[in-house]
């Protein structure tokens, strides 16, 4: 057995899978709110140059400590 233990670093922006483990919510769930509108562009998600929508960790943060759907 290893004596060291990895830390993963926290990752500004994450893939929608990995924000529904995160958050909670099912990555329908989120998809729903970027469709709605609820979550938008350059605040809680941004696209990455392959057009891959990836959710800001801060973003969804800042979301919840706000309080509004």
């Amino acid at each position: 057995m290893s004596r060291w233990a990895v830390t993963p670093a926290r990752a500004d922006y994450v893939t929608i899978p990995i924000a529904a483990a995160i958050t909670g919510y099912s990555a329908k769930a989120i998809r729903r709110k970027i469709e709605a509108g609820v979550w938008l562009e350059g605040r809680e998600f941004r696209r990455a140059p392959d057009g891959h929508v990836l959710i800001s960790v801060k973003g969804y943060e800042l979301w919840v400590e706000r309080g509004r759907a």
